[in-house]
């Protein structure tokens, strides 16, 4: 990846500039979006300037209208120098769409709002997001077998493996602290549980890096070095101002907790205080602050799926704010932008599972015997069956879905397996149940098989 070519200095475009021209570019309107975007120089540069402007002078009067909106954070870049972000309409504007998606439209939403199958999806968020953040930073193993072995709670056989059992585990362990604050040892037992039995030195695991260790963000394409983070001598220190401001209720100055949440990404990822899961930590983190902060969407969305699917925007995002003064916004737009796609995401996914739900029940209306005695867990088995012939279910995966016990998981499937509609075999000591390629026809002849003597409506 090519580092973003820096922006000219701006003392420079003023003294080139001369007074009157420079107030001619205060008054211009040019505002801190141009067009429509918070554009760092190094895309600014290659674009029409508006009539009657140079391209340095379109640059200059954006960013002269940043620089009356900076506002400063309580941390410093390696060389001292401040950290700031700002509060242009865009960013506002993306706030808003990201509380009305997440607030009433998400709440309204029946697999949501309804208690019995509302741990389904969190599972389902938690196992995406430790599987995507995982394969982010390298984890190589299929999206299915990931699955598979996150449901089955099989061991891992591959170090992709065991990086995505140990993220999913982390993502838990999260979950666990969200009501309290964030302290150094909760986040090096956190780190501990993501990289153990993944790095070469174990004794890494839940300690800081040292002097001596050699460390940089570099990209494997072609080597180039992304990142030199700070002084390991300074990260204690570091260290601790991150946990105070993550845990920081202040009312003044506000700070939305979106932004706060986004910030702390940032900060722990720059700061890179762990010689390997920096990446992951920092994520795991932003979930933590977003439940923290009264976000519970945060259960419901994986941020790194879709930051996998172009990983090279999320890293120019950080280099866009190490190469322009310390400005922050350029990483909470695009993480705010990455939010609404997840929360689209979601909503196309509950939209699409409604949807099959339904064809479900009306498969099934004609039939009392089966309306009477599935529940919602072993619908949505049969929606996933239909779509999957011979697709095979375990107890114990079964049972990580939908965050039940083992008892509960094992009559769901012998239920089905009862009647038909999933077959039994046993692969060593377990039971494995596999759904048939007729499936929809042995609804059929269930759902015919129930209808009363005297009912003549035609199958």
């Amino acid at each position: 990846m090519k580092i973003p070519t820096p922006p000219p200095n701006v003392a420079d475009l003023m003294a080139r500039a001369g007074p009157l021209r420079l107030l001619e570019l205060i008054q211009s309107g040019i505002g801190p979006t141009p067009k429509g975007d918070y554009l760092h120089w190094d895309k600014l540069r290659h674009l029409q300037a508006p009539p009657g402007y140079s391209v340095e002078e379109w640059w200059l009067a954006a960013k002269l209208a940043r620089m009356a909106l900076y506002r400063a954070l309580p941390f410093t870049d390696k060389a001292g120098h401040p950290f700031r972000h700002t509060l242009p309409d865009l960013v506002l504007e993306l706030l808003h769409r990201i509380d009305r998606a997440a607030s009433s439209e998400l709440r309204a939403t029946e697999q949501i709002a309804n208690r019995q199958t509302r741990d389904t999806y969190i599972i389902r968020s938690l196992m995406e997001e430790a599987i995507t953040s995982s394969q982010l930073e390298g984890a190589s193993t299929t999206h299915r077998i990931a699955r598979d072995m996150l449901r089955e709670g099989r061991k891992p056989r591959t170090p992709g493996e065991q990086m995505i059992a140990n993220n999913y585990r982390g993502m838990q362990f999260i979950r666990q602290y969200q009501r309290e604050g964030m302290t150094p040892g909760i986040i090096m037992e956190l780190h501990r549980i993501l990289v153990a039995d993944t790095h070469e030195d174990g004794a890494a695991a839940g300690r800081l890096r040292r002097e001596s260790d050699d460390i940089h963000v570099v990209d494997n394409r072609d080597g180039t070095i992304l990142h030199t983070p700070p002084d390991a001598r300074t990260l204690p220190e570091r260290l601790d101002r991150l946990c105070r401001f993550a845990n920081d209720g202040s009312p003044e100055p506000f700070l939305h907790p979106v932004i706060r949440a986004i910030i702390l990404h940032f900060l722990f990822a720059y700061d890179h205080p762990f010689v390997d899961g920096n990446g992951r930590t920092a994520r795991a983190l932003f979930y933590w602050s977003m439940l923290r902060q009264g976000y519970w969407l945060a259960e419901y969305i994986s941020i790194s799926r879709i930051l996998r699917a172009a990983p090279a925007e999320y890293a120019r995002a950080y280099l866009y704010t190490e190469t322009d003064d310390g400005d922050i916004s350029y990483f909470v737009v695009h993480q705010l932008r990455v939010m609404l796609q997840a929360l689209d995401d979601l909503h196309a996914h509950l939209a699409r599972h409604a949807r099959e739900v339904h064809e479900i029940e009306d498969v099934l209306r004609d039939s009392p015997l089966l309306r009477d005695r599935l529940n919602h867990r072993q619908i949505t088995l049969l929606g996933h069956a239909l779509r999957h012939p011979h697709a095979a279910y375990h107890i114990a995966g079964h049972r990580q879905s939908h965050n039940i016990t083992y008892e509960t998981a094992r009559t769901d499937l012998l239920e089905l397996a009862a009647l038909n509609l999933l077959r039994k075999d046993r692969v060593g000591r377990a039971f494995v149940f596999r759904a048939p390629g007729d499936l929809a026809q042995q609804i059929k002849i269930l759902r015919e098989h129930s209808r009363p003597p005297h009912d003549t409506t035609p199958p």
